[in-house]
């Protein structure tokens, strides 16, 4: 078995430089075949018989699939399994033509997720590796939610984990890696307002819930300023507003639904207070009453302080850069497995675009032209094995170099 972090460093890359052409080749299949949250099974099997390890199903359509020693702990290494719902504007010849895109990334994840756990199955590793192919991170419920509450981190023996995601945001090839808050908890709410109907021409016989709603609508916007440290990041939408059937009629309710992120639990709790309270004491003044729901999403995003400084330090190794700090209002539902264990996301810039479509506008996440460069594919598995190193060394599995 490899003691030293730095022959461990060495074994992963050079195992890893065997599985690249072929991990190109999967990206390519995985992207022209996307599957939707919860229907995940075909891109499932196609990376269990990539990987060619048994698995053990979860979450409905995920697995888990370990390598390495049978004992002692193991790093888990995420991939998401699902697209978007959006028909695909790339034109390469490998383009998904069923209304359905990768348009976040996850066919590169996926590929380097399988370049990586094929790797590390040829290393005589000091803690074992766990592919944790994970479905519904875009949908709900949540993926991670399930596999945690399934007890799949408890049973593969997870003791740290593992992600990387790329990101527009960042120049080609850089890496973000930092400890702490990293991706915003995530929100939904709905406030519906219940007043009393009525003919227009007689306002003064209703209590009319359409001014009551946009009153609220004004207040909540003023939330995050009452409520939040103005040094931290934290956002509220509203995205919807809804209310009557006809012009002349007072209608009986209004809706107004919306978001919330922030980035401490601190903040969270406190926006959900505030909320609640403008909603009920705005409809209150006015005669009428507000009834308040918040579907709590994806939790606060923390990396663990001491994963990142070794991560980026083995990342750099790898030949990566490490880019400016990256820290987003995005949510992303790894969340959930660093509640449980030391997690480490970084970010991966990406700026590839092999269309032609829109060449003057940016091929953001979740854009119909999004579309990584193939160079993704090795740099997100490096990334991996550098990372790693630096989980092996935060579990004391291997000695410094």
């Amino acid at each position: 078995m490899i003691h030293s972090a730095g022959e461990l460093f060495e074994a992963l890359n050079k195992a890893l430089d065997g599985e690249l052409d072929a991990a190109v080749a999967l990206r390519h299949s995985l992207h022209q075949y996307p599957c939707l949250s919860g229907k995940e099974a075909p891109a499932a099997a196609t990376l269990a018989t990539a990987l060619g390890l048994p698995v053990r199903s979860i979450a409905g359509t995920g697995f888990l699939a370990r390598t390495g020693p049978d004992f002692g702990p193991a790093v888990g290494v995420r991939a998401e399994l699902d697209a978007l719902p959006l028909y695909e504007a790339t034109g390469v010849e490998w383009a998904a033509e069923n209304g359905v895109m990768h348009a976040c990334g996850h066919d590169v994840h996926q590929a380097a997720m399988v370049a990586f756990v094929r790797a590390a199955g040829r290393v005589r590793l000091p803690a074992a590796v766990v592919a944790i192919a994970q479905p519904r991170e875009e949908g709900h419920p949540s993926g991670a939610r399930d596999i945690v509450d399934e007890g799949g981190l408890k049973a593969a023996g997870i003791g740290a984990v593992l992600a990387v995601h790329v990101h527009h945001a960042l120049p080609a090839g850089s890496v973000s890696i930092l400890g702490g808050s990293v991706n915003a908890a995530y929100d939904e709410f709905t406030i519906t307002v219940h007043g009393r109907g009525g003919h227009g021409a007689y306002p003064h016989l209703a209590v009319d819930p359409v001014p009551i709603a946009a009153r609220i609508t004004l207040a909540l916007y003023d939330l995050v300023r009452s409520s939040v440290n103005p040094v931290e990041a934290a956002t509220l939408t509203v995205g919807m507003l809804s209310a009557g059937t006809a012009r002349n009629v007072i209608p009986d309710m209004a809706v107004l639904a919306g978001t919330l992120r922030s980035m401490t639990a601190e903040d969270q709790e406190r926006m959900h207070r505030g909320l609640r309270e403008v909603a009920e004491h705005q409809a209150m003044a006015f005669g009428a009453r507000a009834v308040v729901s918040i579907d709590r999403g994806d939790p606060v995003l923390v990396n663990d302080d001491e994963m990142a400084r070794l991560g980026a330090q083995w990342v750099q190794r790898a030949g990566l850069r490490l880019g400016e700090p990256l820290r987003s209002c995005g949510s992303d539902d790894f969340a959930f497995f660093t509640q449980k264990v030391p997690g480490l996301m970084a970010f991966l810039g990406v700026d590839g675009h092999e269309s032609v479509v829109a060449p003057e506008h940016p091929r953001a996440l979740h854009s119909s032209s999004f579309l990584p460069a193939d160079s993704a594919v090795e740099q997100t598995a490096r990334a991996f094995a550098g990372m790693y190193v630096g989980a092996a060394l935060r579990l004391g599995v291997v000695s410094e170099p």
